[in-house]
């Protein structure tokens, strides 16, 4: 019994040993699963981090530096390991059907490059492009595949070319499911003296086929890059100022004009919030407006004109903005176009203003012939004697024909702004006589002006409308008269100058702004300022004068300073350029009728 119980212990002691034994080793091979496990998820870390990098890396601009460099190392490597002296890759341009060398390339020039341009239907290249399968030239020039490569004027003795063929693949199974040539690669020129062989033939087919995904992806980056310059420089040569903005308040694109408007120098570089950059409130609020909303907004807004030399001097814009959509049509922003429509206001105000300034003139006349026709028809006893009778129907007179002269200009006005040309009527015209006549009547306005006369005495007749030239003459001193209220004296000047009849008209009057003198032949315009509001007139004066002189072939331009009075001066042919034909008939007409003995149609 005891043997048993020791033989029992004995064996309990052993299993108890064995047993520790086995913990002993379990927690060894525990630790070292523990080890192995940390050193994997160690592993892991680190190949996470590696590949957020390389993530990082992808996602950053790819230049095209980088692109042209990647493409030289591809060629380089070809040329290298067939021993060529040339190699080029030509792509197909879908929109001329031709195969086009491009850069990079090896032992051809800029120009060379240029000019080595091929239909896909011909030549060695287009052969090699319609079959997909590689050709050795082994006499590139008496080859007659080659005419069409110029292969003599590019020192050409022979050569491999081989198809560029990008193909898609599977994911599960690996085969080919799509084949597109983008173009061939050519390798000329074998530098150890001898030709390509087959050997030659499976290298730049192989190497051919490994790069041309990459090389399509180059040129479809390069394309992109092109399209992209070409957006840019469309964006930036239009007159609206443009503004983009992503949906996070990102500034993304201001072009030359917005820059412009809102007094950024050209050259700074935006980067960051367009509220930082963006200083004026009202175009802040436009684009918050339209982030924030989704919506499309079209606003009116006064900005400071910052380019002006008047301090107070605002432009006013329309602006209207559009929702940015990405491939998925979600918003991405806004792009905000800003057109500046200060001339429409600035018309619109001054065609309300002329309409109402045409009124009264129109008033003026009918109230006057109003009131002395009202005076006479109510002397039914002869109150008045004949010298005021005439005196009244003088005056009369006179405000129909004033009547007439601004529906005559009201009419031409309509005229030219419909495009149609004036209507021209040349006669001879005598220069002094036109000249006495306009003043003779402008002297009869006015008692506080000297009139004084300057002119050649040579001066020829010219051929041109008289009632017009009269008109201009009579428009320009009346100006004269009307904004030199102080009086003095008004000189008028004619001469021949190379050619031409140069005329003026000065005065002594307040004289024309600096910033007005572009605008002064500008329908409607008048310049507006204390001293000018006391004159009257429609505004369209100048506007007719300038046409007219623009419709005999002449010009007219302006000299003026402000305090000490202006100079208009206008140049005109001796005969408008369309009736010098018709003048010149005429007067061999009258010469061969001066002959003696000579009848009329002999």
């Amino acid at each position: 019994m005891d043997s048993d119980v020791k033989s029992l212990q004995a064996t309990i002691e052993s299993l108890r040993k064995e047993l520790e034994e086995l913990q002993e080793r379990h927690q060894a091979e525990i630790k070292e699963k523990d080890i192995a496990i940390n050193a994997l998820e160690q592993a892991n870390r680190q190949l996470e981090e590696r590949l957020k990098e390389a993530e990082a890396r992808a996602a950053g601009p790819t230049t095209p530096n980088e692109v042209e460099e990647a493409l030289k190392r591809i060629i380089f490597k070809i040329r290298s390991l067939l021993q060529a002296e040339k190699c080029v890759f030509m792509l197909y341009d879908e929109d001329t059907g031709e195969l086009q060398a491009t850069k990079p390339a090896i032992g051809l020039t800029d120009q060379e490059v240029a000019m080595f341009r091929v239909p896909a239907t011909e030549g060695i290249s287009g052969e090699v492009f319609r079959e997909q399968k590689p050709v050795i030239l082994y006499d590139a020039v008496n080859d007659p595949r080659t005419i069409k490569e110029k292969v003599a004027l590019l020192k050409i003795n022979n050569g491999i070319c081989a198809p560029l063929i990008v193909e898609k693949r599977d994911e599960d199974t690996n085969q080919v499911i799509e084949r597109k040539v983008i173009g061939v690669v050519h390798v000329f020129n074998q530098r150890l003296g001898r030709v390509f062989d087959q050997e030659d033939v499976r290298i730049l087919t192989q190497m051919a086929r490994q790069h041309a995904s990459v090389i399509a992806a180059a040129q479809m980056y390069r394309e992109f890059v092109k399209e992209k310059e070409e957006l840019e420089h469309v964006i930036e040569s239009v007159y609206a100022g443009i503004i983009m903005v992503h949906n996070s308040g990102r500034l993304m694109q201001m072009n030359a004009s917005a820059r412009h408007m809102l007094g950024i120098d050209q050259n700074e570089r935006l980067t960051g919030n367009f509220r930082d950059i963006i200083k004026n409130e009202a175009v802040q609020n436009v684009l918050a407006k339209s982030l924030e909303e989704a919506t499309e907004v079209q606003e009116e807004i006064a900005l400071p004109d910052l380019h002006a030399e008047e301090k107070e001097s605002e432009r006013i814009y329309q602006v209207q903005t559009a929702l940015v959509k990405g491939e998925d049509q979600s918003n991405i922003g806004v792009v905000a176009i800003f057109n500046d429509i200060t001339e429409i206001r600035s018309i619109e105000r001054m065609k309300t203003a002329f309409v109402s300034t045409v009124s009264h003139e129109l008033r003026t006349p009918l109230t006057s012939i109003k009131g002395f026709i009202s005076t006479l028809l109510q002397d039914t006893e002869g109150f008045y004697d004949k010298e005021t009778v005439h005196e009244f129907y003088t005056i009369i007179d006179q405000e129909c024909d004033r009547l007439t002269r601004l529906i005559n200009d009201l009419l031409n006005v309509s005229r030219i702004e419909a495009g149609r040309a004036l209507d021209l009527n040349p006669v001879p015209v005598s220069i002094p006589d036109a000249v006495e006549r306009v003043v003779a009547v402008q002297r009869s306005y006015t008692n506080k002006h000297e009139f004084v006369v300057d002119l050649d005495d040579d001066l020829p007749v010219i051929v041109a409308d008289e009632d017009k030239f009269v008109q201009i003459l009579t428009n320009l001193t009346n100006n004269a008269v009307k904004y030199s209220p102080n009086g003095g004296t008004i000189t008028l000047r004619a001469k021949k100058l190379n050619g031409l009849i140069r005329m003026s008209v000065e005065d002594q009057g307040m004289g024309i702004p600096k910033e007005h003198l572009p605008k002064v032949f500008d329908r409607f315009h008048r310049v507006d300022n204390r001293d000018t509001r006391k004159v009257g007139g429609t505004g369209i004066g100048l506007y007719l004068v300038k046409h007219f002189v623009e419709a005999h072939g002449g010009k007219i331009w302006v000299e003026s300073e402000v305090g000490k009075g202006s100079q208009f001066i206008f140049e005109l042919p001796k005969c408008p350029p369309q009736f010098e034909a018709e003048q010149a008939e005429l007067t061999a007409g009258d010469r061969q009728s001066a002959q003696p003995g000579m009848k009329p149609g002999v």
